[in-house]
This record gives C-alpha cells, structure tokens and sequence, in this order.
C-alpha cells in the first residue's frame, strides 16, 4: 500500500526525559489505525510531531506522494496540506448551533476580506448537511453545540475536521465518557472514513481498539513496542508486562 505519512528516527528530549526514542511509524493512504500505550508513552508526542507543534531534535517525517518534510513548514501548513486533529476534550462553539459550527469550519479561504465577504452557497449548505449525516448529527443541526450529548460533541468535532477535507485525522480517546450506543456508532463511524481518509487513533480502552479491527502500534518510552493485529501485540510478552498486564 501507498505510504501517506513516514516517520523515521524520530528523538524528542524534554529537559532531559526523552519523550521519543527514535520512533519509526509508516501509515498507508485510507488507513485505520490505532495508537496504544502506558501514559508516558510518547503517543501525545508523536501527535504533536505530526501537526507541527513539536518539532523534534533529529529524524525525518515525509507526507504524502511529494514526500514533503513535515519538520520544515507550520502548524497552519499542515492543516492546509490535509493533517487534521480531534484533542480528547471536545472544543467546539456552544453557544452556536450545529451547522454554525461545520460552517464555520469548512475550507473556505481565511484571509481578512474573505471572511468579510463570505456568503454561504448552495453548496456549502449541501456540504453541512452530509457532513452532519454521516457523523451521526442530521437531525441536530439547529441545536445548540453546548446541548448536544458528550458523544455527539466528540461527533461534532470530526464533523468539523472533515470540514476541512483531511487526508489524515487525528482521533484523541473517542470512546472516553460515551454511552454503549454512542462507542458503536464511533467504531462505525470511524471504520467508514478510513474508506476516504487515513484515521490514526490514540485510544488506552482495548474493548473499543479491538471493535476497530485494525492495525495497531503500541508505544512504550518513545519507541514502537509492537505492531501487528490487536491479537497479534496482545500476545507478546514485552506489550503484556509494560501495558496489558497492568
């Protein structure tokens, strides 16, 4: 499978903790994957890597079919060459409703005299509403974002990346704080989008990471620990003394 996104050698050191130990992490275009590990492992790190927020001490990280580095351009950058994320707490406009929200995040060009002149087409309104179906919110968009349930916020918030028209996005613990039903239709709703986008999930609930059914990557002291089938890394004994059998 094609690569989208190549880390290689990666080494962060925060005052002297080294938070990434030459980390190397290949995800595929129209990947579902998931990041597991103790606290402490590196997973936020990476994370922060990848959207420019951290820049690391030495290693590489090339996206897409151009191989362009990562490391040399800004978090704003990023975002506009397709990496999007989703932080664990959900931060999104309460006060406005649904479909404010996906507007707002749609991507539209941001300089001054654009958003002045802004006015919504027939097409961005079309955009909103499949956007709001396919993440579970068609018939919330004339609610309040501050009214909807925790899962629909979490929800909400993917909507609002997939407004941006990602090729990765970043998933921070989804299933934290859901009801049975909501886990169901995250696993669901995540499964459909690695049909368009590569997903990369940092999730620590192993019940929710095996429904996804997809490659993991378990981090330990800033390196892989294991990669494989959630099977295949839970049977090996290095992942079962430092995370599993905890």
């Amino acid at each position: 499978m094609a690569v989208l996104l190549e880390a290689n050698g990666l080494n962060v050191s925060f005052d002297g903790f080294k938070a990434i130990n030459n980390l190397s992490v290949s995800i595929a275009y129209n990947e579902l994957r998931a990041i597991i590990g103790p606290n402490g492992a590196g997973k936020t790190t990476f994370m922060d890597i990848v959207t420019g927020k951290t820049k690391p001490d030495s290693g590489t990280i090339l996206w897409g079919k151009k191989n362009i580095s990562l490391l040399r351009v800004s978090e704003s950058k990023i975002v506009e060459l397709g990496i999007s994320r989703k932080f664990q707490k959900p931060t999104l406009l309460e006060t406005q409703t649904v479909f404010d929200n996906l507007m707002l995040s749609l991507k539209n060009p941001r300089n001054p005299i654009s958003c002045l002149l802004y006015r919504i087409s027939s097409n961005d309104k079309k955009e909103i509403v499949n956007i709001a179906e396919e993440v579970n919110l068609g018939l919330k968009l004339e609610s309040l974002a501050g009214e909807l349930s925790h899962g629909q916020k979490q929800w909400l918030e993917i909507g609002m990346l997939l407004a941006q028209k990602p090729d990765l996005l970043l998933i921070d613990e989804p299933a934290a704080g859901m009801t049975a039903p909501e886990r169901a239709k995250t696993i669901k709703l995540l499964k459909d989008l690695s049909n368009n986008h590569s997903v990369i999930v940092v999730e620590h609930d192993m019940e929710f990471v095996k429904a996804l059914d997809c490659r993991v990557t378990v981090l330990h002291e800033g390196s892989v620990l294991a990669e494989g089938s959630l099977d295949f890394v839970s049977k090996n004994k290095k992942v079962i003394d430092v995370y599993l059998g905890r």
